[in-house]
């Protein structure tokens, strides 16, 4: 079991079934496997081995997609790039993977030629390069053992040196099976492409709606509005978005008038999501909603917020309650909720401990990095950083970072809890809650918030709605008014980057 499998699979049971719409582009899934096998024969020309690093650098495009299984299928290592990221943390991720050589979509041909500067002569090609080559012979592809690395992702960089999460075959063959049968994905769906597919909010789908022949839906870059033609004309099924990019598609103008006959499951992932944003999601798209939560290091998910049938059996304000916490462990992934001293917190729904997990999912560890490797691990455990509270039926709800945890007077505050607070009142668009040093205090309850077009408050307004659910002592002592909130290159917002400004 191989990532290149999967696109074997598929054509043999699926070959004419529309494996990708781009734009105007549609192939079947026998014109991929013919193209990838025409760009596996490009990688031996140029002597790639098996165990190679490859570098990848484009938008969601069909070209990402083929060559993402060309790589696979020649043994080699995928190295998905950050196009959001500038030539010098590019560079740094270059020095670290070493790859022999880069596939880059014509709009980052520059961007990737400033990167590669003064490293060890990688060769740089277009990502369609070996798109005249689907008529070449048919090559056998390698058959790449399932506990070898399939890909590394390197996490954003944005707190610290890059680091690159390995995740083999099997690690992301299994999750794709395990998705498959938790969303009931088949060929009647079609996936929409939204979320950068260089990040695992997105990527782990190319692997899973391949394996059922379906369909995979390009959007070469997030702007809401295309988003909603997709959902409305474009056939898209199913699909998975950051919160922040989420938030923006409900509240796009038009949204709530619009029909979307075809969409049957929103997820969303990639940082903690407000219920006041999950009821809008429902409303406007009518369509069910799954929260997820995951890391890059477990092919991402942990968990699921879809509701069992004794929760649903509890009725309507049950079901919401469970569609709108962090959700249960994902299939195949043991996880516990643990105190500083190691043991399990009580399932009451209070008790807040960090999430450990382990799994067939998840990483054996950073590219070239053992002791990182150790320090993430305590007895086969992954530490995820992550604190949550767990209930008496297995969920999970996550209240914060470790890192993002406010101490303010010596009380904790987490920062989803502010943030949720704000997004109830009806002017804010975004918000995002950090802390910040203070001489009286330790730390500033402090807030950044984007306000909806149209719409106009203060900061007296919001701490007083603020002060109406919460504590004084979580009440923000400051807010900022922004146009726009920064934001890592997945999406999320980047909470460091406004903890220093």
């Amino acid at each position: 079991m191989n990532i290149w499998s999967t696109l074997e699979r598929a054509v043999h049971l699926f070959p004419e079934n529309v494996a990708v719409i781009d734009g105007d582009c549609r192939l079947t899934y026998r014109d991929v496997h013919r193209d990838a096998l025409g760009r596996i024969a490009a990688l031996r020309d140029r002597d790639v081995e098996p165990g190679d690093r490859i570098a990848l650098l484009d938008d969601n495009t069909v070209d990402f997609l083929v060559t993402t299984f060309a790589i696979a299928g020649a043994g080699a290592i995928a190295v998905p790039m950050n196009t959001r990221l500038t030539a010098t943390e590019l560079g740094a991720i270059v020095n670290d993977a070493k790859p022999s050589g880069w596939l880059v979509g014509a709009r980052f041909a520059d961007l990737a030629t400033t990167a590669i500067a003064g490293a060890d002569a990688p060769w740089l090609a277009p990502i369609d390069a070996t798109a005249s080559l689907g008529g070449a012979p048919r090559v056998a592809p390698g058959d790449a053992p399932r506990d070898e690395v399939a890909h590394l992702y390197y996490t954003s960089g944005t707190t610290g040196e890059p680091k690159g999460v390995m995740l083999t075959h099997r690690n992301e063959c299994t999750h794709a099976l395990a998705a498959i049968a938790e969303l009931t994905l088949s060929e009647r769906d079609t996936w929409a492409h939204i979320a950068p597919m260089f990040h695992l909010a997105d990527a782990w789908a190319t692997i899973a709606i391949t394996w059922v022949g379906g369909t995979h839906w390009m959007l070469p870059r997030f702007d809401p509005a295309a988003v909603l033609d997709g959902f409305e004309w474009g056939g898209v099924t199913i699909t998975n978005l950051v919160p922040a990019m989420l938030n923006r598609v409900v509240k796009e103008p038009g949204a709530a008038s619009r029909r979307y006959p075809t969409l049957r499951l929103v997820l969303s992932g990639g940082a903690p999501i407000a219920p006041a944003v999950v009821r809008e999601v429902m409303d406007v798209l009518g369509t069910e909603y799954v929260q997820t939560y995951g890391m890059t290091e477990t092919s991402p998910y942990l968990t699921l917020s879809i509701p069992t049938a004794a929760i649903r059996a509890r009725g309507a304000d049950a079901e919401f309650r469970a569609r709108a916490k962090t959700g249960r462990p994902f299939l195949g992934v043991d996880l516990r909720v643990v105190a500083d001293d190691g043991t399990d917190v009580t399932r009451d729904g209070v008790a807040v401990g960090e999430i450990l997990v382990r799994g067939e999912t998840v990483t054996p560890g950073y590219w070239r990095k053992p002791e990182a490797t150790a320090a993430a691990f305590t007895d086969g455990w992954l530490r995820t950083g992550d604190l949550a509270t767990i209930d008496a039926d297995g969920y999970v709800d996550i209240v914060d970072r470790k890192k993002d945890v406010v101490i303010t007077g010596g009380e904790n505050v987490y920062s989803t809890e502010v943030e949720a607070a704000l997004y109830r009142h009806p002017a804010v668009l975004e918000a995002a809650v950090f802390g910040v040093p203070c001489t009286e205090w330790g730390e500033a309850v402090t807030a950044a918030v984007v306000v909806k077009p149209g719409a106009s408050t203060d900061e007296g307004a919001l701490r007083a709605f603020v002060r109406e659910s919460l504590a004084g002592y979580k009440v923000p002592r400051a807010i900022r008014f922004l146009d726009e909130l920064p934001r890592t290159g997945s999406g999320k917002i980047a909470k460091r980057l406004l903890r220093d400004a």
